[in-house]
């Protein structure tokens, strides 16, 4: 970044799109988790405690 003109190009960007799981425009594209439901985190989190055979 440059200085305060660059910050005026962040904003025509999407952060959030529909979320798979729940329907609610809150998953988040960089970070690819659902700010409502937890989608992209709690999958993560059921394959390290559940590991498959």
């Amino acid at each position: 970044m440059k200085g305060t003109r660059s910050f005026g190009k962040m904003g025509k960007r999407h952060t959030h799109i529909r979320c798979g799981r729940c329907g609610k425009p809150a998953f988040h594209v960089r970070q690819k988790i659902c700010a409502s439901c937890g989608f992209g985190k709690s999958a993560k989190l059921q394959c390290k405690t559940h590991p498959s055979e």
